[in-house]
């Protein structure tokens, strides 16, 4: 007779739920990936993964990464509106960390992570994780492990994962009073351009910032900030503008991250104060070519693609878990980008389930999957939770209003 088979569902197919594929691949093993969407397929921005992610992306797990062409950081450089660089800081971290601080197109890391949970790409690894799109989960019960999806369909598993983000899902059913994402003061405007046409177009642009080199690169000035720095090897440079809320243009009802348009006209106003040799670039976007047709970007002289989004983020939740069911990523401890963390906090939460879960083969008994995930939630929830604290006090003075304000 065959053994019983570990079912495990995640809800959510972003970096957060592949990583967590990735991780809890083992034989006697069914995964499966719940996303909502019907492409699942990341937005054009540029992500980052710190030390403590790369390390255990490239030695822990041992996953090539080549195909997400990520650039190696050197540094910050931060400049003044006269282009003069006033502080370099040099990101000496390999040796100490034992990984790089790595910078990628978020979706050629998004395609890379979701290859490597579906291939079978090492023996011993267990079966390829499977993929389901259009399954938008709309009910969970956390004891029975039973997830209800959108058509009615319901999928059992003996351990859900909620990997479904900052408006998750799954979070109202571990929670019994479901915090809400607060508005921290900032918002951020995020567009992608081509190196080659800045080159061409903004030669004093490239003057002063070389956009192919290996850094972050930042100005401060007049209560906004720009941080910029290269992807795809030097292919592409994105930025993003944080301006305060006053400044901003999001439909305040919007649900979801990324879906407000940005203005050009707006994003000129708000930074009319910096100088040409900055706002000129603002008026290049390039859609989001897949990797593969990286042949001929398209110059647009509108802002069709200029993202605009309010940046939200969480108190730490009370918990993590209920029963079969555990929250990740930035369901569990959604921050700010000003560490740089959000992407390598959920990575350090894969990490977890895996080791955790590294010795188990059979189903796991609903009181052996609640311990073990107590186990996961004591070795995480400090860390996730300073670091959380650590990113909203980086963006003073945007947040410094009333009850978002951190006191550490």
């Amino acid at each position: 007779m065959s053994p019983a088979v570990f079912r495990i569902i995640i809800v959510g197919g972003g970096i957060a739920g592949f990583a967590a594929a990735i991780a809890l691949r083992e034989p006697n093993r069914n995964i499966t990936v719940l996303e909502q969407s019907s492409l699942n397929k990341e937005i054009g921005a540029l992500i980052s993964f710190q030390p403590n992610a790369s390390r255990i992306i490239q030695s822990d797990w041992g996953l090539d990464l080549q195909n997400a062409r990520p650039m190696v950081d050197e540094g910050f450089r931060i400049y003044n509106t006269d282009g003069k660089l006033i502080n370099a800081i040099p990101l000496l971290v390999k040796k100490e960390y034992e990984g790089d601080r790595l910078l990628f197109h978020r979706r050629d890391l998004h395609d890379n992570l979701k290859q490597h949970a579906m291939s079978d790409f090492s023996s011993g690894k267990g079966n390829p994780v499977e993929v389901r799109v259009a399954s938008k989960v709309v009910k969970c019960d956390v004891l029975s492990g039973i997830v209800e999806l959108e058509t009615g369909e319901k999928l059992s598993a003996d351990l859900i994962i909620g990997a479904d983000g900052i408006h998750s899902v799954v979070r109202r059913y571990v929670l019994p009073e479901e915090p809400q994402p607060m508005p921290t003061g900032l918002s951020a405007y995020r567009l992608m351009i081509s190196t080659e046409i800045l080159e061409k177009e903004e030669p004093d642009f490239c003057s002063k910032i070389n956009p192919r080199e290996p850094f972050t690169s930042m100005i401060v000035a007049h209560n906004c900030r720009l941080i910029m720095g290269p992807g795809r090897q030097g292919e592409v440079y994105g930025i993003t503008a944080l301006v305060p809320d006053e400044q901003m243009n999001e439909d305040p009802n919007a649900k979801q991250s990324w879906v407000a348009e940005g203005d050009l006209n707006k994003i000129l106003q708000t930074f009319s104060e910096f100088p040409d040799w900055v706002t000129s670039i603002f008026k290049y976007e390039i859609t989001d070519f897949p990797l593969k047709d990286r042949c001929s970007p398209i110059i647009q002289r509108h802002s069709s693609d200029l993202g605009l989004w309010q940046l939200r983020d969480l108190n730490p939740l009370a918990k993590w878990h209920s029963g079969r069911v555990v929250l990740i990523g930035d369901a569990a401890h959604a921050m700010l980008p000003t560490q740089g963390q959000g992407a390598s906090q959920a990575i350090e939460d894969a990490e977890a389930l895996g080791a955790f879960f590294e010795d188990i083969s059979d189903p796991p008994s609903p009181e052996d999957i609640s311990s073990i995930l107590e186990t996961v939630i004591q070795a995480r929830y400090s860390r996730a939770s300073l670091i959380q604290a650590y990113s909203r006090q980086a963006a003073k003075p945007g947040t410094m209003k009333g009850e978002n304000t951190v006191t550490m």
